[in-house]
């Protein structure tokens, strides 16, 4: 709410009054003049996605989030940035774990 009442204009992304015409070109562009090579909307979206499985958020919802077709397709990417991703793969082969249990 708080949004729409500093809106200046009717338009959701706007620049010097008018609407944005392409948010990926105005992201490259200011990429470009801030010399930092590589930098698009997708990175954005994939940095956010993996904020997101660092932080424990269920990959269900991340998945809702990205808009992705179903959640296999999240996992497959972004189940590695996940803080209990393999834990319990990698606590079996905590040996010195195993030793101070028997």
């Amino acid at each position: 709410m708080e949004a729409r009442e500093a809106a200046l204009t009717d338009y959701v992304v706007e620049w010097a009054g008018g609407p944005v015409k392409s948010i990926r070109k105005g992201i490259v562009e200011t990429a470009r003049r801030a010399g930092v090579a590589g930098v698009s909307p997708h990175v954005f979206r994939h940095t956010a996605a993996v904020h997101m499985a660092a932080a424990g958020v269920p990959m269900s919802k991340i998945s809702q989030y990205l808009g992705h077709s179903n959640v296999a397709v999240t996992e497959r990417v972004y189940a590695r940035y996940a803080p209990d991703h393999l834990r319990d793969a990698a606590e079996v082969l905590d040996f010195a774990r195993v030793r101070r249990a028997t």
